[in-house]
């Protein structure tokens, strides 16, 4: 697994090609794409335990909606207004979010405090396993630079595309 560390330096040496790479797939292709990158997401979390980085945790503020705070407060057995106070803000694009990182439910062995809780972002994280991988691009080269397994697949991805 690509180190934490370098990641972001790495990223950024290949975000011009990850564009290049999603602006030369053709709309009717996306549904190609979806397979390619599905099928390579499976295969690269073979060999990667998320446990052993959790630098998603460690980097990243999940957006978080009004049922994610209900269902995070109660696991902690808070009022959402409680845990509000407690744990979240609002950035400057308007979203709410952990006040500050890393995430107040990380637990020193990477493990997740309230991981049957956990916000959707979390659980629909990297996004690289859900449909619409074109559409979501821009998600996607923001990813890689913080998630070894993102870069990855971007990287897989231009080399197997044909």
């Amino acid at each position: 697994m690509i180190s934490p560390v370098i990641l972001p330096e790495l990223a950024k040496k290949s975000k011009h090609q990850n564009k290049l790479f999603f602006k030369s797939i053709k709309p009717g292709k996306a549904n190609l794409l979806d397979n390619v990158v599905h099928n390579i997401h499976e295969k690269v979390f073979e060999n990667i335990n998320c446990l052993e980085c959790a630098n998603c945790c460690k980097t990243l503020g999940p957006r978080l909606t009004e049922r994610d705070i209900r269902q995070m407060a109660k696991a902690i057995n808070l009022k959402p207004v409680e845990f509000e106070k407690k744990y979240i803000k609002i950035d400057e694009d308007g979203d709410t979010v952990f006040n500050h990182l890393p995430c107040p439910f990380l637990m020193p062995d990477n493990y997740c405090q309230i991981y049957e809780n956990r916000p959707k972002a979390c659980r629909e994280y990297p996004h690289t396993q859900q449909p619409e991988v074109l559409r979501k691009k821009n998600i996607h080269i923001r990813n890689s630079s913080a998630c070894p397994a993102v870069y990855e697949i971007l990287e897989n991805a231009r080399k197997s595309w044909k």
